[in-house]
């Protein structure tokens, strides 16, 4: 064992002792100099573009991109020079083509991550990808360090199995499944960017911008697997065996899924509902925050959020308050009491309809006597809103606290319930106005 270990130790000695050794670190020191000066510079060229009010959101994430991969891939540059400088001088640098494969795994590590950070949002599944990704490639990395990397794609290849005509090894769905994954990715990173750029045009609208996001969202994903597929030795002419098992899964199992899909798309292209829409679904009101493939996001005043699918929308009815014109109006009825005069208690109601400053001069509050009820008269304030996103009860609320004041400082009430109560005993009917000691 001492032996052993002694060996090992007197072959390193014998390796930093030979001249080359000492060549390759100075080439390292200096690839790595080099891409701490790029660095700094970069950072420099950053701090200057924040200044500017002009710098794109492609822009933002192109530099952000190459932030991520640029000390790894300027050092393999210098690396890369430095070794061929060394073998045209015939001196040997082993060390050199050991870091080389190690800083090309650092740079596709590191934008790995950031398209997945891009595609997706943050999640504890984001986070297990990123560290399978980078598990791969690193175990990738060791085997063809210790070169038993043609051995284990020889083996895996080994393992198969024929369906029809076609040989199924694990190492073509091992390579199936990363080219899914990446091209997948890679359309999603893609679709992020476009979507971006789109929300940023002032040439479309809000549901135009979101049907345009969804179209190309997936026509890229579509794009991605036929290429993952293709790029994988995959015949996809053997695709349209599955086409007619697709067909009936579409009408059974997959027939809600699909109609909520399409609904989407009609809604999107009618322009029927869009994001900041006020709407109300049966007993649900709120504001619609967004639109997916499969359902719309409405929150609530109370900060819930209810997922509508799209077939709802389209088979039912659905008033939505800002459709044309986000002008609401409201109606407050209250009662006064047949001893009251009408004309000055619709006088105070006018009055009082400014207690709100959401409450618009314009149209000008109104009001009508509606009917003369049970208990009293019956007469109704009408007002317009110009912001039913923000919720109608503050502003009832407002209103009626005044009317209460207003009503108060007049002496005019407001009724309350009357009833006559007829009490039938042997035949003679007595009539009982507000007593309670009555048998």
């Amino acid at each position: 064992m001492n032996e052993t270990i002694q060996n090992t130790i007197d072959q390193w000695l014998g390796v930093i002792s030979q001249t080359e050794f000492w060549w390759q670190i100075v080439i390292l020191a200096l690839a790595a100099a080099g891409a701490l000066a790029v660095r700094s510079m970069m950072v420099r060229f950053a701090a200057e573009q924040k200044g500017e009010e002009i710098e794109s959101r492609l822009r933002k994430m192109s530099r952000k991109g190459l932030d991520r991969i640029q000390f790894p891939i300027s050092m393999l540059m210098v690396t890369m020079i430095g070794q061929a400088a060394l073998n045209h001088l015939g001196i040997a640098s082993p060390l050199l083509a050991v870091a080389t494969p190690l800083l090309l795994s650092l740079a596709g590590i590191r934008i790995a991550i950031y398209m997945l950070r891009k595609g997706f949002a943050p999640s504890p599944l984001v986070k297990a990808w990123e560290n399978l990704i980078a598990t791969t490639m690193w175990l990738i990395v060791a085997l063809h360090l210790l070169g038993w990397l043609p051995a284990t794609l020889t083996a895996l290849d080994s393992l198969a199995f024929t369906l029809g005509a076609s040989r199924i090894s694990l190492l073509l769905v091992l390579k199936l499944v990363l080219t899914v994954v990446f091209f997948w990715v890679l359309a999603l990173w893609l679709a992020n960017m476009i979507e971006q750029r789109i929300q940023r045009s002032e040439h479309f609208s809000s549901s135009v911008q979101v049907a345009l996001a969804k179209f190309s969202k997936f026509f890229l994903l579509a794009i991605a697997m036929f290429i993952a597929l293709d790029a994988a030795g995959i015949d996809l002419t053997a695709l349209t065996v599955f086409s007619g098992a697709l067909g009936v899964g579409l009408g059974f199992g997959l027939q809600r899924i699909s109609s909520n899909f399409i609904s989407g798309f009609i809604l999107l292209f009618d322009r029927s509902i869009k994001p900041g829409d006020v709407i109300t679904v049966r007993d649900k009101f709120g504001w619609v925050q967004e639109l997916r493939a499969r359902y719309i996001v409405v929150r609530d005043r109370d900060g819930v959020e209810t997922l509508i699918p799209n077939e709802n929308l389209i088979t039912s009815e659905v008033i939505n308050w800002s459709y044309t014109d986000p002008d609401v109006r409201m109606k407050i009825r209250v009662q006064i009491s047949y001893n009251d005069d009408p004309e000055e208690a619709m006088r105070i109601l006018v009055s009082c309809a400014n207690a709100s400053p959401r409450v618009q001069d314009d149209p000008v509050p109104q009001t009508r006597l509606i009917e003369f009820g049970d208990n009293g008269i019956v007469l109704e304030l009408r007002i317009w809103i110009l912001d039913p996103e923000n919720g109608l009860g503050s502003v009832r609320s407002d209103v009626n606290l005044a009317i209460w004041r207003g009503f108060k400082a007049a002496g005019i009430t407001i009724p309350y319930p009357q009833r006559d109560i007829h009490i039938k005993n042997g035949g003679n009917m007595l009539l009982a106005e507000g007593r309670s000691d009555i048998a």
